[in-house]
């Protein structure tokens, strides 16, 4: 069995316009809600062996203030530069090349690609993956090259708004 969880990463800030879009960084909301999230995985036992991550800053951002929380080392933090901007085939390669050995992976990215990836491996209606949304899915296969459409169980499906609304 494998488990995948996608992450939308936190809340980025637009007050610097003259920032790339890869550059730049978590807002206040950002920041409260990454380690919120983590903390919601910790409180589920989620131990992932690895988190891949988009290169881009909110993202790194939002998978150091996770890993804080869910006891992970920055040295299992996996910068992967094809999830900026990435598709749902190019995400799909990077999905179906992880090692064997990993049992739980989790990987941060942007959207539109994070909700597109998730309606494709799970067929699950989710619109839209807000910021810092959290999707674990399961999937009942023994190696991650037979990860493939609709072949997931969507586990939970949270997000900040949420658990701030219903504590």
């Amino acid at each position: 069995m494998k488990n995948l969880i996608l992450i939308r990463h936190a809340k980025s800030s637009w007050k610097n316009h003259e920032l790339a879009d890869h550059d730049r960084p978590l807002n206040k909301r950002g920041i409260r809600d990454a380690p919120l999230m983590g903390e919601l995985l910790s409180k589920k036992a989620i131990n992932p062996d690895r988190i891949l991550s988009s290169p881009a800053k909110r993202a790194i951002d939002t998978a150091r203030l996770i890993s804080q929380k869910i006891g992970v080392p920055v040295k299992h933090i996996v910068e992967h530069d094809k999830i900026y901007a990435a598709s749902i085939s190019s995400l799909l390669a990077i999905i179906q090349q992880i090692e064997n050995s990993f049992e739980t992976v989790i990987l941060i990215g942007h959207n539109p690609a994070i909700t597109q990836m998730t309606l494709f491996l799970t067929h699950h209606p989710i619109d839209n993956i807000p910021t810092c949304g959290v999707v674990n899915m399961r999937f009942e296969i023994p190696t991650w090259r037979e990860i493939a459409e609709g072949k997931g169980i969507i586990e939970f499906f949270e997000y900040p708004k949420k658990m701030l609304n219903n504590p």
